[in-house]
């Protein structure tokens, strides 16, 4: 039977388990990224393991999400950044150089390796043929480490391209178009690979696109063929000598394929508060438009800015329109600015924005009471914008582009006069990595720097043999992790666990802390319940580290996804599954639970009875844990493990 490239590629990096979807495998990372708002904790993880060097062929540390530094927070905690990163041999992109996911795309993605990144949009080096996969940042550590990553084999989704885009469709829609099949849930545990003699029309930055918001709809990654394309872009990018073919094998089996004719893709639109809330952007032709941002890992390539550059070239922005730009990287910015880009923007009344993922995570640039805001980047949660009463609507650079001249939704497909902007991309891109602190050989002797912000480690005690406690919180369904830890000005606090645990649920119930940490202190147990998808978007690990800080034992949903459920995992919290949908309905908030013996139940079975003794009923849950899994829960969490 012949391999997708998703398998060659797991393959040649097993180091444990069998390559049979479903089942747990090991495999060997090649390279690792961190951000600053989750590099902060995998780094202090990463020093409590004693080790003296990173083990990776290359680790990254990015500092692209806090750069407003309002307070001396940020500041600190970016010192001890870059101090960790010339300690143990890791590579140091300095706050101004650009999205981490956009400069690892252009400086450092190699095809066929394996990146895993402590960002949900890791994926985005799918675009580059990298197995790249997002995870929290103890999994990060762990690989930094020489450590094997595990994740569970997955089913391979084929999605067959045919044709090429008409002008004013971009990659952006085939995104969009594809989680309006797909959607936001449902698909834990599997990989989508791009096929089909439409893949050779699309430019890397464009498949990046498309790859990166893959997390969008759950999925362990998404992969592209490693083609004369990707050849291409390495040689622009100076680093032909790292390209490598990668292809399927004609006989390669796939879960499902889904067949999509690139000539038939409208111009999409993701309405509030999902990104798989998709209509054509027809269906909103003449609505009134606040504010554009343009930017974020998804949408702030050269050409997309360059097409932007275009369509506001002579123009002005409407009187009614805030309209920010974003270069993705300091190489994009820099070439912009050269080739006339920028001039335009400026000369239409653009307000130029660093090379940072800014507005994308609520970092400035809230849009005014129920603003429609138009924005390029990969999600609309509800609130995720600062603004809770607007409404955000994910299109692509050039929908976003004639929304902020017009001040309103504009279909393309309905212009007469308008022309499509025709780029053409350099043969060779501009190079100056002086913005990225290439670590000594040998590492020198460093003192890491630690600001009064960097917090202790938080340990967790080894798992009871009962739990008794009270339901302090009871969510619904797609529960993101926005809505557990706050993103925006909270994120400061990110490396003191103490402090951000104050803010856990801050805008579903802002008195939940206080509740958890009191049954905590009484010695009682902490339980969450919630619906399906629980634990969707961000890889933010803070998630389960600031609710196990504050004694919560058990989370029981309808459903996870994956790199919740790990990150629980990795801090001994419970995953647990109703056995039936419709037993959700038979616990409220503030209902005791007990669950007994469940050291032996979790070795006897998947299925861990609990008793809600409010109702003084039973009802089964699933355990969805591997038995590694479940030694790392019964230690208290990986860090107890190792």
């Amino acid at each position: 039977m012949g391999k997708s490239i998703t398998y060659k590629v797991l393959e040649k990096h097993l180091s444990c388990g069998k390559l049979v979807a479903g089942q747990e495998i090991g495999i060997k990372i090649d390279q690792t990224l961190t951000q600053d708002a989750t590099g902060t904790m995998a780094y202090l993880q990463f020093e409590s393991m004693g080790l003296d060097r990173v083990k990776t062929e290359t680790s990254v540390s990015y500092i692209d999400h806090n750069t407003i530094q309002q307070g001396y927070e940020n500041a600190d905690d970016h010192k001890y950044l870059q101090t960790v990163a010339a300690k143990y041999g890791i590579y140091f992109s300095r706050a101004g150089n650009g999205i981490c996911h956009q400069v690892h795309l252009e400086r450092f993605s190699v095809p066929a390796k394996t990146l895993l990144g402590s960002d949900s949009h890791t994926p985005t080096c799918g675009g580059m043929g990298m197995i790249a996969i997002g995870a929290g940042g103890l999994d990060v550590a762990v690989a930094m480490g020489g450590g094997i990553f595990y994740l569970i084999a997955p089913q391979v989704i084929k999605v067959e391209l045919t044709g090429k885009l008409r002008e004013w469709v971009s990659a952006k829609d085939v995104i969009l178009h594809l989680l309006g099949i797909l959607s936001t849930k449902g698909n834990v545990n599997k990989v989508i690979e791009y096929a089909g003699d439409g893949v050779e029309t699309l430019s890397i930055p464009q498949r990046a696109t498309i790859t990166n918001m893959g997390a969008e709809m759950g999925v362990t990654t998404s992969i592209f063929p490693s083609d004369r394309i990707t050849q291409q872009f390495l040689t622009a990018q100076g680093r032909d000598h790292q390209w490598v073919g990668l292809c399927a094998d004609e006989s390669a089996q796939y879960c499902k394929v889904i067949k999509i004719d690139l000539a038939q893709v409208m111009p999409m639109v993701a309405l509030p508060n999902s990104p798989a809330n998709v209509v054509c952007v027809r269906e909103l032709a003449g609505k009134k438009v606040d504010q554009v941002q343009i930017g974020s890992c998804t949408n702030s390539s050269l050409r997309d800015l360059m097409i932007v550059g275009k369509i506001l070239e002579g123009k002005k922005v409407h009187p009614r329109v805030s309209l920010s730009i974003a270069p993705g990287s300091r190489q994009v910015f820099s070439m912009i600015s050269k080739n006339g880009t920028l001039s335009s923007m400026i000369d239409a009344g653009a307000r130029i924005m660093e090379s940072t993922c800014g507005f994308c995570i609520g970092n400035g640039q809230a849009p005014q009471t129920q603003a429609v805001s138009v924005r390029t980047n990969n999600r609309n949660f509800s609130g995720r914008c600062g603004t809770e009463s607007a409404g955000v609507y994910l299109v692509s650079p050039q929908t976003a582009a004639l929304a902020a001249i017009a001040g309103e939704f504009i279909d393309p497909f309905s212009m007469k006069k308008e022309v499509f902007p025709r780029v053409d991309l350099p043969q060779s891109f501009d190079i100056d990595d002086s913005m990225i602190i290439v670590p000594l050989e040998p590492l020198p002797q460093v003192e890491v720097f630690r600001g009064p912000n960097i917090g202790s480690l938080p340990v967790n005690t080894f798992l009871s043999e009962e739990l008794f406690g009270e339901v302090v919180i009871k969510v619904g369904d797609k529960i993101t992790t926005d809505h557990i830890m706050p993103a925006g000005q909270r994120l400061k606090y990110r490396s003191n666990i103490k402090k951000y645990s104050e803010y856990v649920f801050e805008n579903i119930d802002s008195d939940f802390w206080r509740k958890a940490l009191k049954l905590r202190d009484d010695k009682k147990s902490v339980f969450i319940v919630a619906g399906a998808s629980y634990g969707q978007g961000s890889s933010r690990e803070h998630a389960a580290v600031c609710p196990m800080y504050l004694g919560v034992k058990a989370v029981l949903a309808k459903s996870f996804e994956r790199i919740h459920v790990a990150n629980l995992v990795n801090f001994g919290i419970l995953p647990l599954v109703f056995d039936k949908e419709e037993d959700y309905d038979k616990i409220a908030q503030n209902d005791h639970i007990q669950i007994k013996d469940i050291i032996s139940q979790m070795a006897n079975s998947d299925t861990i009875v609990i008793s809600n003794q409010t109702k003084n009923i039973e009802i089964k849950m699933k355990g969805i844990m591997s038995p590694r899994q479940k030694e790392i829960v019964k230690a208290g969490g990986l860090l107890n493990s190792l």
